[in-house]
């Protein structure tokens, strides 16, 4: 298959991703039209994910105002076969920004759930030893909430088989639209590298910004949490799948 035009490059850095495992049928009802649950080890994730988007180009185009942000999001793991071969991707249940027109680009285009709201970010990393952090945090209702991890050491290239592959690689997304299509999108950048996290937490009201449904699963410390270095990436266009 021929790849879709580009349709945004970016910078993703400093990625914070808190891992919690959750029965399937909690995300069954989620999951858009020819995709399945994707899994590791026997195991269903959901990952809420912080990160700066940085030196951000729509359409080749950098837009003022528009080209440094956070987000942070909640997804969770499928995966489509196409022609024989099976594509690892990803759904999100909500995703932040603190950019309404940002918001509604991606909610326009690509049937995403994007929502703007106050953000800001701390990044403390050093090549020096000694404990690096990094924090996401989002304003709502009045309150501040956020995501967090501090970490330490040499980051490293994550094995073929293990979980921070099985969470990095995935390469497609996929959104459901109110008509019940779904759209696939394609993600490229290299492997990132990553650091098991010392400390990791969620502080937010978790059933108001993400459902009952994920209350009880997300509001206990996370099954694994690390940071990931990132780098360049490329968000191809989307497709509509028959």
């Amino acid at each position: 298959m021929t790849s879709q035009g580009r349709f945004l490059t970016a910078e993703w850095r400093n990625l914070v991703m808190l891992n919690y495992e959750v029965e399937p049928e909690i995300l069954a009802s989620r999951v858009p039209a020819g995709c399945e649950i994707d899994s590791w080890d026997g195991r269903t994730f959901v990952s809420v994910v912080g990160f700066q988007f940085l030196a951000t180009r729509v359409l080749g185009v950098s837009i003022p105002f528009h080209r440094n942000f956070e987000e942070v999001n909640l997804r969770f793991y499928v995966r489509r076969k196409e022609e024989g071969e099976w594509r690892r991707g990803v759904v999100f249940v909500r995703e932040l920004v603190p950019r309404g027109a940002i918001a509604f680009v991606a909610n326009q285009i690509y049937g995403e759930k994007y929502s703007a709201l106050p953000m800001r970010h701390e990044v403390e990393v050093s090549d020096t030893v000694g404990t690096n952090r990094v924090s996401y945090q989002w304003q709502r209702s009045g309150v501040w909430e956020g995501v967090a991890a501090t970490f330490s050491g040499p980051a490293t290239t994550p094995g073929d088989e293990s979980e921070e592959a099985f969470i990095t690689e995935h390469y497609w997304g996929y959104s459901r639209q109110s008509s019940g299509i779904t759209i696939e999108y394609q993600v490229e950048h290299p492997r990132w590298k990553a650091w098991h996290a010392e400390t990791a937490t969620l502080d937010c009201d978790v059933a108001a910004l993400y459902g009952a449904a994920f209350a009880e699963p997300l509001t206990g410390p996370p099954s694994t949490a690390f940071v990931a270095d990132g780098s360049a990436v490329v968000v191809r266009r989307g497709r509509r799948l028959r």
